[in-house]
């Protein structure tokens, strides 16, 4: 394996070593205003902390509430929580002495664990001389609506994308896959702002290894937070040096819920609008989920033509300047004619003509993305139109690599995943020097060098290269071609789930019974 060994030997700290706090009594005292003065410490310089001074009437003792303004719902804290504080009840809740209606009420005795209750919108009561707090779960923050996916686009699919509330999230995995092994694993990642990680995987379907490998990778993370699923990707994969991605970032729930039930793996990480993949294959990242809700003919056509644009995409400029630089007798004499009468003009030699064209065309793409909506799509038509028609009249570049660019460009919008996008774009340019340096020759070798590549590579130990390298032919159902679904009654091997029989016999019969 490339880089072999990399995860076990790699650590995550920064370039100092970070502090350990040094260990301190932080158990709450039975004195109100200490226990009160301690917490106004803590969250010093803090305006947003709401202090709120009460009497319990169920129990007649002094108490107060802390809670962060805007993580907390104001509905629940004061129809659930001040307000029933400050009433009688004649039927009080024996292990408090007074009654909540509220969810949970969770029983703290450290400072420490009030901290984080009221870093993450709960908020903390305090009574009297009394040496525990009670946590109320009363979080609220700013929420966005479930609206359709921005990226991940579907014609047949459902409408809806995650958001950025891990339990939303989940929700919506669970509404589409509601089965009780669909199991769910808590991690905590991050020194300065806990990032709650949760890993779903059918215990009956995943394999425990797997699972024990990628707990074990997050668990080594120490930095301060975890922000997105791009961060944890990078902290966890097999080989940070690939170009290729090695996990799935989706932003669908039934996406996930596919490759769930395939017996893979699905990360979701709190605050991020996407969960992760693992492990995943090369071919996986050419497959849709409108694959599924289409025709196997059609699904299959397609499949074969993003595999088609991929190579198109990576392959079609170094093609260009290795035939124009060296090896132009394999062209037709007319066209090399038609070629020659253009490029008669162009002072550069091809790679730096095709590198020209290259880099105007990312920084047009990241324009396009960079800006709002409307005017992004006004940049990239004008800019494409303008600049193609002006660059060409000006002598710099020949009409043959306008087209030769604008072929690329449409091959890798064809592809359905934007991190294997980026791969392709970066992959290009690496095979546009090859050729400029060594012609057909170059070419040949920057694709052997990619196929060893990617057959030495892995996804969570799982062989990326799969079902091609190594050979699982009964994966074939299901990777390049699909075949009807009724025909796949095995899970793929690659996912490496221990129970393979995904269905039965699914087929009727000719006569419709």
């Amino acid at each position: 394996m490339l880089f072999g060994g990399w995860f076990t030997k790699r650590k995550y700290h920064g370039s100092g070593q970070r502090q350990e706090p040094q260990p301190i009594d932080d158990r709450l005292r039975p004195d109100l205003a200490c226990n009160l003065a301690e917490i106004q410490r803590i969250f010093v310089k803090t305006p947003d902390l709401m202090i709120r001074h009460m009497m319990i009437r169920q129990t007649g003792e002094q108490a107060i509430i802390f809670y962060l303004d805007g993580l907390t719902d104001k509905n629940s804290m004061n129809n659930h929580v001040l307000r029933p504080l400050q009433m009688t009840n004649d039927s009080p809740d024996p292990r408090f002495g007074f009654s909540l209606p509220i969810g949970q009420i969770e029983v703290k005795h450290r400072f420490s664990e009030l901290e984080a209750v009221i870093l993450h919108g709960g908020s903390v009561l305090l009574v009297g001389r009394r040496t525990e707090a009670y946590a109320l779960d009363t979080s609220g923050w700013p929420q966005r609506a479930i609206e359709d996916p921005q990226i991940e686009t579907s014609l047949k699919g459902a409408h809806q994308g995650f958001v950025e509330t891990a339990s939303q999230n989940i929700a919506l995995i669970r509404r589409y896959l509601p089965n009780r092994e669909l199991k769910t694993s808590i991690l905590t990642v991050g020194e300065r702002g806990q990032t709650k990680i949760s890993i779903m995987y059918l215990a009956d379907v995943a394999h425990p290894e797997v699972l024990k490998e990628l707990e074990d990778r997050i668990s080594q993370i120490d930095t301060d937070v975890i922000i997105n699923t791009g961060e944890l990707a990078e902290f966890i994969e097999d080989n940070p040096f690939s170009p290729f991605p090695q996990f799935i970032m989706t932003e669908r729930p039934d996406a996930a819920v596919s490759q769930i039930l395939q017996g893979r793996f699905v990360v979701v990480v709190d605050r991020s609008p996407s969960v992760l993949i693992a492990p995943v294959s090369f071919t996986s990242f050419f497959q849709s989920v409108d694959d599924y809700s289409t025709r196997w003919s059609i699904a299959s056509f397609i499949r074969v033509l993003r595999m088609f644009a991929f190579f198109v995409a990576v392959f079609l400029p170094a093609i260009y300047i290795a035939v124009i630089s060296y090896n132009f007798e394999i062209i037709p004499i007319k066209l090399l004619l038609s070629i020659g009468e253009f490029r008669g003009r162009v002072p550069f030699p091809p790679f730096l003509e095709a590198i020209i064209m290259e880099l105007t065309l990312e920084m047009m793409r990241e324009a396009g993305v960079r800006l709002p909506a409307p005017i992004g799509q006004t940049v990239g038509i004008v800019g494409g139109i303008v600049i193609g028609q002006a660059i060409v009249q000006a002598g710099f570049i020949s009409n043959t690599m306008v087209i030769i660019v604008a072929f690329t460009a449409i091959a890798s919008f064809i592809l359905p995943n934007y991190d294997m996008v980026a791969a392709v774009r970066l992959i290009r340019f690496a095979m546009m020097a090859a050729a400029a340096m060594f012609g057909i020759v170059g070419i040949v070798i920057g694709l052997m060098t990619m196929i060893g590549h990617l057959i030495a590579l892995e996804s969570l130990g799982t062989p990326y290269g799969s079902p091609y390298a190594p050979m699982r032919w009964s994966d074939w159902k299901d990777s390049i071609i699909r075949v009807p679904l009724w025909l796949m009654k095995k899970r793929p091997v690659s996912a490496r789930a221990v129970q393979l029989t995904r269905q039965g016999n699914s087929r009727p019969d000719g006569d419709g019974k």
